[in-house]
């Protein structure tokens, strides 16, 4: 159901996440969100925070925006991008000593990543998982009434949430699985009735499961398909699922990203009505799978990567939109980023031009095609300090 890039072609927006500002100091600490916004010093900061956020990409240009995530704290690799959901389940409690996620990646003490996942203390499911104080909804109130722009919510998938639980109730992660996606399914149903234009489920593993070893089962995969369409069944909203190739601290799992090849079909099987992929980091080059596929689906596309400081061009920009645009029709292509910004990794100086240099690569190519440009105040001369 399109409504946020309904009519829209070549829309720009971030993927999610944003640098909180160094002044934010407050966190929820497991707390209720609508219980955190009755503490002062709290809902002042996050108020500031999410307008700060907004303000910056409306300057940038972007035709849909986000909150920043930035109800989540400030952890060592993004850990709230799990945990925030996990604190708020039912049937979840306590700590275990190691984390699952030291089984990825095989990283080494001295790596990055392995500090990142040593620092990860999941805790154990003791009871069937049911809804708990999410809030969703009010966390995208919060937000969406300081802009008249299209304002996306974004959420992990339930079929991700297993690398951080010990599971010590259900028969199999599979049953787990499914009673997470139930429980999000309400939240998220409440949330679109509220009027979110976009819901954006973030990571079903395909493409990772992929890459395992062993590599995951064609069962496998065809479970994930369907617990994540249970996730959204009946959400009555537009609906993009996004995928990258990892963020913790800005990182991604492969130096060399691996392709989508194998998971893309089961990917497009999704009941979403976006499919984001990962196309900065390779420039492209997964771009050629989509030639031969037949879809009504609104493809995404990462035209900045979030695992680089360095600020893409707009001229480089402008180059993997044209290689998408040969397998893809413009009134179906969204440009968007690799990934969030604010895993721990990035400033909100560099977040900031990646975003204004994916909108001024996109006008270039509206440009070309003829289509209307996007007024970008950040890149408005006349409010440059020195008049050349």
């Amino acid at each position: 159901m399109l409504k946020g890039t309904k009519g829209k072609v070549l829309p720009t927006a971030m993927v999610g996440s944003f640098p909180k500002p160094s002044w934010f100091n407050q966190s929820l600490h497991g707390r209720p969100f609508k219980v955190a916004m009755g503490d002062s010093q709290y809902r002042e900061q996050y108020l500031d925070a999410v307008a700060a956020c907004v303000n910056e990409q409306e300057r940038a240009g972007l035709d849909i925006l986000t909150d920043g995530d930035t109800r989540f704290d400030l952890e060592v690799g993004g850990r709230s991008w799990f945990f925030y959901t996990i604190e708020r389940l039912n049937g979840i409690s306590g700590f275990r000593d190691k984390s699952h996620f030291l089984d990825y990646g095989e990283f080494k003490p001295g790596h990055i990543l392995y500090e990142v996942q040593e620092a990860y203390h999941p805790p154990a499911v003791t009871g069937k998982i049911t809804r708990g104080p999410l809030h969703f909804t009010a966390v995208w109130k919060t937000a969406q009434k300081m802009t008249s722009r299209p304002l996306k919510f974004g959420t992990i998938s339930a079929t991700c949430l297993p690398m951080m639980l010990w599971n010590e109730h259900y028969k199999n992660d599979h049953d787990m699985i499914w009673d997470i996606a139930c429980a999000q399914n309400e939240e998220l149903k409440e949330l679109a009735a509220a009027g979110c234009p976009v819901i954006q489920m973030e990571e079903p593993p395909h493409h990772f499961a992929c890459c395992t070893q062993p590599p995951a089962s064609e069962k496998d995969l065809e479970f994930y398909t369907k617990a994540f369409n249970r996730e959204i069944e009946g959400v009555k909203t537009e609906i993009w699922a996004h995928t990258c190739w990892g963020n913790p601290n800005q990182q991604s799992f492969y130096w060399e990203r691996p392709s989508y090849e194998r998971s893309l079909p089961y990917l497009l099987a999704l009941n979403a009505d976006v499919l984001g992929l990962e196309c900065a980091s390779n420039e492209g080059r997964d771009l050629g799978l989509l030639k031969h596929v037949k879809t009504k689906k609104k493809i995404a596309i990462g035209v900045v990567d979030h695992t680089r400081t360095t600020v893409e061009s707009p001229q480089l920009v402008a180059s993997i939109i044209r290689k998408a645009l040969e397998h893809v029709p413009p009134e179906r292509l969204i440009i968007t980023a690799d990934c969030g910004f604010g895993r721990e990794g990035l400033s909100r100086r560099i977040a900031q031009y990646k975003c204004i240099a994916l909108v001024m690569g996109t006008n270039i190519v509206r440009k070309q095609l003829g289509l209307e440009q996007i007024y970008v105040r950040a890149a408005d001369p006349k409010y440059a300090f020195r008049e050349d």
